[in-house]
């Protein structure tokens, strides 16, 4: 029996940043005073096609397609929801991304970072209000049609972090989906903040029953059937929201991989556990902390990108290293810290700046590691091991050991 709680202290949840943030007049993403007129100056953020006056940006993918995206929203009835009244199902929001057609793209609007409900329940459950129109646009464009080549898309799923949303680690997801993968991300409902086409918004409520590292990959292996049926070209989406061209049919089913941050991280290698069909996996710094703990050998490829929660200092991960019996991989980047992962290590900067916080309160939310190198660490490395593993392509020698492009990168044996 699982009886790992809701929030076990595995690090700091992104709430917790925000609130620590927040005592030195800023918080993580997004939870920032700023002012009417203030606008990123080019200094602060990574370049982006995104580029708005008053708002901040993300860094535009490097890939050679554009991107597109479609939210899901998604049933699964063989799992009564303990957490809604009842006679519920679980319900989950995902996002499906994938290479846009070039020719298309840029008729299709620019999604949203967050829905406007969604994110204004995440300010408002730091007590910061920031004015929604200053959150970023991502650099894909919603309902585009997908590319085709001939062949369909490798997959790759994403899991967030505990108390988090699926749109943390929008960089990596672009950066995977502008080099033609379709990545599949997912709200992990009350473990989070989503919203529902209806309107509504639902919240982690500590008071509910928790959702465990197990929960997480349940939810996982249900999207993994979520994408079987997209690749035999049926529509999963439970309000039959029209699909963009090209995608019904268009995802292979026999090539999916997946990764999670933190919580995510744990249930990621749990649902390589229980399902075969998974071929590779990825934790970004996860605790690899269930209980019982994951002792199950795991002959298919697994990355640990690490900070806090590195093999040294982390029993559990240590144990979890051990049984991996197939290709695997440790690397930590110098300097990095839970929080430098995913979208922090762009927004937080920028809007610090312009709040006028000192480097050293900025690096004190997302490590020392300078944030652009963090950004091509994130881009960079994800990329190349499902390039490798999903695609049986070997780009350069990042994965072989030291490399010379990225020299804060160690590697553990």
């Amino acid at each position: 029996m699982d009886t790992t709680p809701i929030a076990p202290h595995t690090g700091p949840t992104r709430r917790r940043m925000l609130g620590a943030a927040l005592a030195l007049g800023a918080a993580a993403p997004l939870g920032l005073a700023l002012p009417a007129s203030a606008a990123p100056t080019p200094s602060a953020a990574p370049s982006s096609s995104t580029a708005t006056p008053g708002r901040l940006t993300l860094p535009t993918p490097t890939g050679p397609f554009p991107v597109g995206m479609v939210p899901l929203h998604l049933r699964d009835e063989s799992r009564p929801d303990p957490n809604a009244r009842p006679g519920r199902y679980r319900e989950l929001m995902a996002t499906v991304w994938y290479p846009a057609r070039t020719a298309d793209a840029a008729s299709y609007p620019l999604a949203p970072w967050m829905t406007e409900g969604a994110l204004k329940a995440f300010l408002d459950d730091v007590g910061f209000p920031l004015p929604l129109s200053l959150a970023p646009l991502t650099s894909s464009h919603q309902g585009a049609p997908v590319h085709r080549s001939g062949r369909p898309l490798p997959v790759v799923l994403y899991s967030h972090g505990a108390g988090s949303h699926r749109a943390d680690h929008t960089i990596v997801v672009q950066e995977l989906a502008s080099h033609g993968f379709a990545v599949v991300t997912v709200d992990h409902t009350h473990d989070g903040i989503t919203e529902f086409p209806d309107g509504t918004v639902v919240t982690r409520d500590a008071a509910a029953p928790g959702l465990y590292p197990r929960d997480y990959a349940a939810d996982l292996l249900f999207l993994l059937d979520r994408v079987v049926d997209l690749a035999n070209g049926r529509n999963p989406d439970v309000d039959g929201r029209t699909l963009p061209a090209g995608l019904p049919g268009g995802l292979d089913a026999r090539n999916i991989g997946a990764f999670g941050w933190s919580k995510g991280g744990t249930g990621t290698a749990l649902a390589l556990v229980a399902d075969r069909r998974i071929r590779a996996g990825l934790a970004i710094d996860g605790p690899m902390a269930s209980n019982p703990a994951i002792t199950t050998d795991i002959d298919r490829p697994f990355m640990m990108m690490t900070a806090d929660f590195a093999r040294a200092t982390n029993p559990y991960a240590e144990t979890f290293w051990g049984h991996l019996r197939g290709w695997r991989l440790d690397v930590q980047a110098t300097g990095a810290m839970h929080s430098s992962y995913g979208d922090n290590m762009t927004l937080i900067p920028q809007a610090g700046r312009l709040l006028g916080m000192t480097e050293e309160q900025i690096r004190s939310k997302v490590g020392t590691l300078d944030p652009q190198r963090g950004i091509r660490v994130q881009q960079a490395y994800p990329r190349a091991f499902f390039d490798l593993h999903l695609r049986g392509r070997h780009c350069g020698d990042l994965l072989d050991g030291p490399s010379p492009a990225f020299p804060e990168v160690v590697y553990h044996p």
